[in-house]
């Protein structure tokens, strides 16, 4: 399925092997994972075409279904269930619907979804006439040719799911390496740079910034620590925490995003990322903020590389007491195929076959 901007395999977990080695090997030969180009599985050569949600029924009283997120690795076989992502979670309710695992109302049906990873709960909205899943209609996500039907994502708990707190180092602000960063936990472990504090606009596009080695190497650096002072121990191996330089958006309701993969700027922009920059936008002392925090819901913008994506947060308290109850935005998903996946058995024995 084509989720938001990202694209790969949905598996019921029943499809999968139980044990996790094996499971993994599984998804490195789906993807292809052991060379750049992907051309021995259905991955696209790209973080964003590398992706795997594995659904099931949920183990949670208050949920539908549960949903595992997994990055698999590009050139590398490496699977990575750590974060969430919030482009493929648009893809699980209708997966779940059509596979048997929630009955469909008629109009629209919501689904409430368990994020494995980061133990949090989203509602998914998707359209449903006469109790069918419908892809068709005229909502449009930037960075996705064509329209289709809007799916509504409601993140009703995402905030410190990972490490147990918004700020996870205890600052909205901290010092590294002489560079002001900003640590936070929401829908998705994040180290929030402002642009120009590392010598660049925060406007330029993907490629312009993928062909800065300087500021990758300076931008992993700065995550490797950030990791440690977020309580997630060396994260070289691992996708998070995110880096993501910020500058001013077109107004007091929007703020510029560029969000790293981590070693490559995303072509648009990550969900799970848009939830976390609008978090640290909307609250007060980060190196993200905006204007002076109002109670209340909120409509900001996330101004990236494609478009815009726009979050609507639910504010309460004020000032330094300030916190989000909730955010939700739109994204669209597409059915690409249906059918069997076959697995090559060099996977489950790499030292014969694979670097």
């Amino acid at each position: 399925m084509r989720a938001g901007t990202s694209r790969g395999p949905f598996f019921l977990r029943d499809w999968l092997p139980a044990d996790e080695t094996v499971r993994d090997a599984t998804l490195i030969g789906a993807i292809g994972a052991s060379d750049l180009l992907q051309v021995d599985g259905v991955g696209g050569g790209s973080t964003l075409t590398s992706k795997v949600a594995i659904v099931s029924r949920s183990s949670q009283p208050d949920c539908d279904v549960d949903y595992l997120f997994a990055q698999v690795g590009v050139g590398q076989r490496s699977v990575d269930t750590r974060p969430n992502c919030g482009n493929m979670l648009s893809g699980v309710a209708p997966f779940a619907i059509e596979q048997g695992l929630v009955a469909a109302q008629d109009g629209e049906t919501t689904v409430r979804v368990f994020n494995v990873n980061t133990r949090s709960r989203i509602d998914v909205t998707v359209l449903t006439p006469e109790r069918r899943v419908t892809y068709e209609g005229q909502a449009h996500v930037d960075g996705v040719a064509g329209t289709a039907a809007p799916i509504r994502l409601n993140f009703l708990d995402a905030w410190g799911s990972v490490t147990g707190s918004v700020f996870p180092t205890g600052q909205r602000i901290d010092l590294i390496d002489g560079v002001e960063v900003s640590c936070i936990d929401a829908a998705m472990p994040l180290m929030i740079v402002r642009a120009a504090d590392l010598g660049v606009t925060g406007r330029e596009s993907p490629t312009e910034l993928d062909a800065n080695p300087v500021l990758l190497e300076r931008l992993e650096r700065l995550r490797l620590a950030a990791g440690e002072c977020m309580g997630l121990g060396d994260v070289s191996a691992s996708v998070i925490p995110k880096p993501v330089l910020v500058s001013r958006g077109h107004d007091d309701d929007s703020v510029t995003s560029r969000y790293f993969t981590p070693r490559r700027c995303h072509a648009s922009h990550a969900v799970t990322g848009a939830i976390g920059v609008a978090t640290a936008f909307a609250l007060p002392g980060t190196v993200a903020s905006g204007p002076a925090v109002v109670a209340g819901v909120r409509n900001l913008a996330v101004l990236h590389p494609q478009g815009r994506i726009d979050v609507e947060v639910a504010i309460e308290g004020e000032g330094q007491d300030a916190r989000i109850q909730r955010a939700a935005l739109v994204r669209t998903a597409r059915k690409i195929l249906q059918g069997e996946l076959h697995i090559p058995d060099y996977v489950y024995c790499p030292s014969d076959r694979t670097p």
